[in-house]
């Protein structure tokens, strides 16, 4: 059974994130030839005060921007 886990900032619609579940769903059933029911997707939505690259989070990235 597969399991994908994807992280995302917060900030997507509804329809982006259904979009992205059903080509990631497609996707993992196309390439490892398994089950379209054993598919697992995860999705986390993270605030930009959680998230950093580089010691700085996406929040004061943007607030420098």
């Amino acid at each position: 059974m597969p399991i994908i886990d994807v992280s995302l900032l917060t900030g997507r619609t509804e329809s982006e994130l259904r979009e992205m579940i059903s080509a990631v769903h497609e996707a993992v059933v196309r390439s490892l030839g398994v089950p379209s029911a054993s598919v697992r997707i995860l999705v986390r939505e993270v605030p930009p005060t959680h998230w950093a690259a580089d010691g700085e989070t996406i929040a004061e990235r943007r607030a420098r921007s």
